[in-house]
């Protein structure tokens, strides 16, 4: 399967019980392949970020952030395929090719984030690994350890 930034995959669940990690969003009802997530390959690591369907719990969380600090930059709305999603950056995570269940489909073809959202998110995300290496982290998975992981795994073949 070719992978490429912007598309969306959902995710098997054995990369779950691999990582074991409990601030990941598990695949809400094991099986059924939720949530999907927006993808950025870099290199050999693959960056999933979940999106949500639960737009209305992400606005309100959005707007706590935007009272506290005079921004949100940890979770965005926009519109995926005529629906409102929520991108949710913080919950992002590393992974590799072989821990891809499936492309993400509609009518049979492969849905394909706008370009504009995609730099966007690229934009967003590069932003939030920027303000983890000067010591802080908005991410809630172990991002690190995760990534070292996966490079091990990469090494062991």
């Amino acid at each position: 399967m070719k992978i490429q930034t912007g598309n969306l995959y959902h995710i098997k669940d054995e990369f779950f019980d691999v990582v074991n990690d409990d601030k990941l969003m598990t695949n809400h009802e094991r099986g059924k392949k939720r949530p999907t997530y927006f993808t950025i390959k870099d290199k050999d690591i693959l960056w999933f970020i979940p999106l949500s369907s639960k737009v209305e719990k992400y606005k309100k969380i959005i707007d706590k952030k935007i009272e506290k600090h005079g921004f949100c930059n940890t979770i965005i709305i926009r519109k995926i395929a005529d629906t409102e999603a929520a991108i949710l950056l913080q919950n992002a995570f590393p992974t590799l090719e072989k821990y891809i269940d499936h492309i993400h489909t509609v009518d049979g073809l492969p849905l394909k984030v706008p370009t504009d959202l995609q730099y966007e998110v690229k934009k967003l995300f590069k932003d939030l690994l920027g303000l983890k290496k000067r010591g802080v982290n908005l991410f809630f998975p172990d991002i690190d350890k995760i990534k070292e992981q996966m490079l091990e795994e990469l090494k062991q073949g």
